[in-house]
């Protein structure tokens, strides 16, 4: 936003005024999606949106340990700026916090006064125009899973699960949320405005989701990153902890991230809906499929993003880690649901909730695009129960592989872009170095008393 829009930026100062704000916090999303802010006073935001604010570009390249990992442009150029200025179209009050309102800001290089190139909502941006070039416009519907935990001086990592109930799978009320986590967190979700629809515990003892409404890509991506981040401070309100990895406890399941994904035209017309076309699907929904199926090891690296994503995978998990599609079969990868009409679409089950909602969407409508484009035809759908490894190939089951066939997959690569690509493979590989590195608990409870 430039000096040219100040008086824009004065109604929206008058307005938050009248609403008693006084404060806007300015967030953005880092390379793994955890949210990166600063609060800025309401009488200094017409400077924050013509000046923009600085923010040193490692801010993509910090791992979560707070060190600064080799990414080309980051430590090797002298640890540059970034900009950041507000999206005021963004603004929404923070129901949990008085007199402060949030909005996410948009990320440029000040050097060249494009868009960063670790940047995870220009990198949606970029790939979501170049669906348009072919009429193609996504729409998504996020679902999305965590833990609730209890601080505890029982446990060495100083956390317990919230609640240990077993049985209690989609169920609400006191039966498995004695202190109504659920129903809290959904008014204030609500009041955030990002069209939250419902709530349920889930598999596990402490899991819940909670869902959100459809809409084009770039908005459900923000509202999915808005959505983990209150989740969070809303729980650390509460001296508790709301996490999103992909599965924290041994002995239970998993945490996903699961995307419904279809297509309008630009008169707004489902683009897979066709009742006379097999399995009631148009060529453009089945070539979707293929795309996807076709990058699913590379879309792993995206979806399925940490060391630990990969011990979520396994049989009877309902974690798909084959390389398939079935007609509501929730033990496929791809699971057609069956709606259809308006209501047609795919649900890529593959992600788990640790993954950056941008990088998600990202890597998904791309793998799409590249098969709407190939004009391929996906094998037969899956029947019956799955995780047969004589009929479908298997996915990565490391980080490691997931982030080689990453790189291998140039046609991929290509839509993300290639600084994206070498800036997410470098912060990604040091994790997956720090980790070889790391004397883990259970090599002290296996080795150290016979050894």
């Amino acid at each position: 936003m430039s000096a040219s829009d100040i008086p824009s930026v004065r109604h929206h100062m008058q307005r938050l005024a009248a609403e008693g704000i006084d404060v806007v916090r300015v967030t953005y999303p880092d390379l793994i999606g955890t949210e990166r802010a600063r609060d800025v006073l309401l009488d200094h935001l017409p400077s924050a949106c013509d000046h923009g604010l600085a923010f040193c570009r490692a801010v993509y390249h910090t791992n979560p340990q707070g060190d600064v990992v080799p990414v080309p442009g980051g430590l090797d150029a002298g640890l540059p700026d970034i900009c950041v200025r507000p999206d005021l179209d963004t603004l929404t009050a923070l129901p949990w916090e008085p007199g402060v309102a949030s909005c996410l800001g948009d990320v440029t290089d000040p050097a060249t006064e494009l868009p960063a190139p670790e940047s995870p909502r220009d990198l949606l941006r970029t790939v979501v125009d170049r669906c348009g070039e072919y009429g193609l416009n996504p729409v998504v519907g996020p679902e999305l899973e965590y833990f609730l935990c209890d601080a505890t001086s029982d446990n060495p990592q100083g956390w317990r699960r919230y609640s240990d109930a077993a049985g209690v799978v989609y169920t609400a009320g006191l039966r498995a949320d004695s202190d109504n986590h659920l129903l809290r967190t959904l008014r204030l979700l609500r009041d955030l405005d990002i069209d939250i629809t419902s709530g349920n515990h889930e598999f596990d003892g402490s899991q819940f989701e909670i869902n959100l409404t459809h809409s084009d890509a770039m908005e459900a991506a923000d509202r999915a990153f808005r959505f983990k981040s209150a989740v969070k401070e809303l729980a650390r309100k509460e001296g508790r902890l709301a996490t999103f990895m992909a599965k924290p406890f041994q002995g239970a399941g998993g945490s996903g991230f699961h995307l419904h994904l279809s297509c309008v035209d630009d008169e707004g017309k489902n683009s897979f809906a066709d009742p006379s076309a097999p399995y009631g699907l148009t060529a453009t929904a089945r070539h979707a499929v293929a795309g996807i199926l076709a990058h699913a090891p590379a879309l792993a690296a995206l979806a399925n993003p940490t060391v630990n994503s990969y011990k979520r995978f396994g049989p009877d998990t309902l974690a798909p880690w084959l390389i398939d599609w079935g007609l509501d079969n929730r033990s496929a990868m791809v699971r057609i649901p069956p709606e259809r009409g308006s209501g047609t679409r795919l649900e890529l089950r593959l992600g788990d909730a640790s993954a950056n909602p941008y990088l998600l969407i990202a890597g998904t409508i791309a793998a799409a695009l590249l098969g709407v484009v190939a004009g391929e035809e996906p094998a037969a759908p899956l029947e019956g129960y799955g995780y047969d490894t004589t009929k479908s190939a298997v996915l990565p089951m490391t980080l490691p592989d997931a982030l080689d066939a990453l790189e291998a997959d140039t046609a991929l690569t290509d839509v993300l872009g290639k600084d994206f690509t070498t800036a997410y493979l470098s912060y990604k590989r040091d994790e997956v170095a720090r980790f070889h590195r790391h004397v883990t608990d259970w090599e002290f409870t296996e080795y150290a008393y016979h050894l």
